[in-house]
Parts: structure tokens; sequence; C-alpha cells
């Protein structure tokens, strides 16, 4: 059951050109201390049933789960792809996105013909076409759907490393830099799923609380 409300959505636009097989994609995770960056490609097949899509961030997560399910199973071609903490501390976070949704574009079931991105950096995809839309998951059906599918396959996958340290709380700030993720990484040190190339503490010494 849906349970939005009718100010509060806007419809977003269904395409940006005029190909068929036009592709979106975003990622979710780049400033996290720990988890990977996930990112998801969708392709819109029948925009009539994705009318409460927006961006995930203005989403609550309930809404988000309904939503992921209704893109799963209705409405579209989607995939996803994490990019893990060694690589992205090999590679750079920037990279390490780009690479997360060039990787979800790969494993689409049809290949795009135009490519839609969050954001305002990319690098070339197969010969494929492409534009970068500052803000675009607030105003791309197709973004804004891989905006909900990597969001809501990271928390999973947070959730699931959270039963293996649990004193991180990742099951409630997703890996993201809050005050009790940074204050546990204070008493307890990093672990294996900490990105050792961000500032895990502000100047490595002392967390103000």
């Amino acid at each position: 059951m849906f349970i939005f409300t009718a100010n509060f959505l806007t419809m977003l636009a269904f395409k940006k050109s005029d190909f068929k097989f036009e592709a979106g994609t975003d990622e979710a995770g780049r400033g996290c201390l720990a988890g990977p960056v996930t990112a998801a490609a969708v392709i819109i097949k029948n925009s009539s049933q994705l009318k409460n899509v927006n961006d995930s961030k203005k989403i609550s997560a309930k809404n988000r789960n309904i939503l992921k399910e209704l893109i799963e199973s209705e409405a579209t071609y989607y995939a996803f792809h994490h990019i893990f903490e060694k690589e992205i501390d090999e590679i750079n976070i920037l990279n390490a996105s780009i690479k997360a949704m060039q990787e979800s574009l790969s494993k689409l079931e049809i290949e795009p013909q135009f490519i839609i991105v969050d954001g305002n950096r990319f690098k070339p995809y197969k010969e494929i076409p492409y534009e970068c839309i500052i803000k675009g998951d607030a105003k791309y059906l197709s973004i804004a759907a891989a905006s909900i599918i990597a969001k809501t396959k990271r928390d999973e996958y947070m959730n699931i490393i959270h039963e293996e340290f649990p004193m991180y709380n990742w099951k409630q700030n997703k890996g993201y830099p809050t005050k009790e993720h940074r204050k546990a990484i204070l008493e307890y040190g990093p672990c294996k799923y900490h990105r050792m190339s961000f500032r895990l503490l502000p100047d490595q010494l002392k967390l103000d609380l």
C-alpha cells in the first residue's frame, strides 16, 4: 500500500532523448566511511506504473522498499553493481562510482541506446551517447528509479554486514559518517569493511562529541 501524499509528489520526465532504450543510472554510498558504493541502471518500459517514483533521498525507507519491488516487477529493465572497499581505496571514490554505474549498464538485459547520468561526471561507455544531469534523480524517472534500486540494494548489504560488526550500527547509519559511527571507530578501530583511504575520524586523532 502506498502512503504518499499528493502535494509531495512531482511527476518526473519520462525520457531525455527520443531513443527507445534510454537508461538512467545513479549511485548510492559515495560519502560513506564503510561498505561499497553501489550503482544501478534502469530502462523504463512503462512509465504509468511508476508515477510515485522520485529521488530516493526524498522518500522514506518504507516507501523506497515498496517502490523497489514495483520497479523490479512491473516496469523496467534494471541492474545493479557493488564496488567494494578495497577497490575504492585503490582507484578512488569518483572512479569507483563511475565504474559501478558502467558495470550496472553492462548487466542490463537490453543494451541502452542513450544514457542519462545523475551528477556531472561520467566516462564514455561502449561509444553510447550520454548526458550528465545535475540533480537528475529529481528530474528523470529512470534516474530516480536507479537511485531507489541503488539505495535499497546497498542498504540490504549493509544490514547483512551489520550482523558481523554490530558495534558500528550499520543497520541504522548504513556506513555514513554519523557521530555514532565515528565514536565506534574511535572505540573499536576500523574493520575490514571500512574505506581506509577516507578520513574515518577528524584529523585521525580525536573526535569532538
